[in-house]
């Protein structure tokens, strides 16, 4: 019976992802305080996958998951330069048909 009790302890629920990507969702909108909350429930995650995964899996998912991360940080950066004008004449060149 307890050793019942200690496996089912030990999967990977819906609530430990949920609380990993609400942690890291508020990390990544800059709010550091966040931080300690990631790493916790990242640390539980990672803990849990790693006596269900073998290391070959584990490895595949983290570079899947970093992956993912690099991605979603460059669309971010690319959104946060779109739409902004940039003056890009110069006034030491003559124009086209123009004097100087």
């Amino acid at each position: 019976m307890e050793a019942k009790i200690e496996q089912q302890l030990e999967k990977i629920l819906p609530e430990d992802l949920a609380r990993a990507f609400e942690s890291a969702y508020h990390v990544f909108q800059g709010k550091t305080e966040h931080m300690d909350d990631l790493l916790k429930h990242g640390g539980v995650l990672l803990r849990k996958a790693a006596q269900r995964f073998t290391p070959t899996q584990m490895v595949v998912g983290i570079a899947a998951l970093a992956a993912v991360a690099v991605v979603l940080i460059s669309r971010a950066t690319d959104d946060d330069h779109e739409g902004e004008a940039h003056d890009v004449s110069r006034s030491d060149r003559p124009k086209i048909g123009g004097k100087r």
